[in-house]
């Protein structure tokens, strides 16, 4: 029982290691995730396993919105689609809706690919 240890190691340092804009990266990662084990779990008719899910990616969201610095014009955008996530994400909650979670994951793909780009960006200026 060695391995299942090593790797909740690796994966708590790995966190305990991250930048901020990894850890945000990691956030949108895990929401995706969280989709996509809902997705599976509503097709194999397990309600609790994908009610369990789209909480977690619930949550997620709202860290996202509470984190929000509101001093920046952009934020309110952010806000305006987090907030509309979180409601698609009640919504396909309630009827267990795989096609709102696609939604749902196609948004977050967007936004962390989007979040990629910046950081890398980022990192070529802070090369050069």
């Amino acid at each position: 029982m060695a391995l299942p240890n090593a790797y909740a190691q690796y994966k708590n340092s790995k966190v305990l290691t991250a930048s901020p804009a990894e850890l945000v990266l990691m956030l949108y990662d895990g929401a995706i995730k969280f989709c996509n084990i809902a997705i599976t779990a509503i097709e194999e008719k397990n309600v609790a396993k994908a009610h369990e899910n789209i909480v977690k990616a619930e949550r997620i969201i709202d860290h996202f919105r509470k984190t929000l610095d509101m001093s920046y014009p952009v934020a309110q955008d952010f806000e305006r689609v987090y907030v509309y996530l979180d409601q698609r994400l009640v919504e396909a909650n309630v009827k267990k809706d795989k096609a709102i979670l696609e939604e749902v994951r196609m948004h977050l793909h967007s936004m962390r690919d989007t979040w990629k780009e910046v950081m890398r960006l980022n990192n070529q200026r802070g090369a050069v």
